[in-house]
């Protein structure tokens, strides 16, 4: 058995548009369901939804049944530890929230490879783990750090102010703009419409796209993705699975029931 290439890091490095859907209802039936739609990746939630270890690895596993989904983890944190255990479980994609510097940048690159002569010096821990199918891909431990790819989130004036730095880092393949932090950073909490924030994404795209590495972003506005996409934004998350069950089962009930509960409008670019 060969380790398996990453398809999705790829795609960013040939910068091929890569549409994906926000995966926050926890559960592996629902993920299949997403998996069968055709996107291109999938985002389980870590940080923001009830997520443990196994449930991660569950909806990997489902994903994993629709070639061409690729699952991505979002981790509740850039911890050293946490990131071995999401990679141990067979993951080649690993999403971290909240980094503002460039040496937390490169703290997790060594968290995300194995102790290798290349420069970069790994700290991932070695083990007979499902990443490596229990030894099933003999050469895993060699292989395994050219298929990981690491995207960091910049969602923070901090962020903004470190960018460039951030997005040089040797090892970080994508840097993914978090609207909603990052609004309320700004000072525009709950508004990541506001002119400020979208001009700063903009910058920050382009900032991004200087360094030679993939922007990533995540907006349920159509308009606004493709707007984007134009940008040079590589991977796109177009929706999020709670949110689209909750609109659709609101307006369902709406057409039924005059006192049906109402769900607000979302603002632009409000993705939580």
């Amino acid at each position: 058995m060969q380790t398996p290439t990453n398809p999705f890091k790829q795609a960013l490095a040939q910068r091929r548009a890569q549409i994906g859907l926000w995966l926050g209802l926890a559960n592996a039936y629902s993920a299949e369901i997403c998996a069968g739609a055709g996107f291109d990746w999938l985002l389980v939630d870590g940080e923001h939804a009830p997520n443990g270890l196994p449930d991660v690895l569950a909806q990997a596993q489902a994903i994993a049944a629709y070639p061409g989904s690729h699952a991505i983890a979002r981790l509740p944190v850039g911890d050293t530890a946490l990131v071995k255990q999401y990679l141990d479980l067979g993951l080649q994609t690993l999403l971290v929230p909240m980094v503002d510097t460039p040496e937390q940048a490169a703290a997790l690159v060594r968290a995300c490879r194995y102790p290798q002569d290349d420069g970069q010096g790994g700290v991932r821990g070695m083990a007979g783990s499902r990443a490596s199918r229990w030894g099933r891909y003999p050469n895993y431990a060699k292989e395994a750090n050219a298929q990981v790819c690491l995207l960091v989130q910049a969602e923070t004036r901090e962020a903004l102010r470190h960018l460039d730095a951030i997005a040089a880092t040797p090892g970080v393949d994508g840097v993914f703009i978090g609207p909603a932090d990052l609004s309320a950073s700004l000072g525009h909490v709950g508004n990541p419409g506001h002119p400020e924030v979208q001009s700063a994404i903009e910058d920050a795209i382009a900032r991004i796209l200087r360094a030679g590495k993939a922007p990533g972003i995540l907006t349920t506005d159509e308009a606004q993705a493709r707007h984007y996409l134009a940008l040079g934004a590589v991977f796109v998350a177009v929706g999020l699975d709670t949110q689209i069950l909750v609109r659709q089962t609101s307006a369902l009930a709406a057409r039924f029931k005059a006192d049906a509960p109402a769900v607000a409008a979302p603002a632009k670019g409000a993705v939580y």
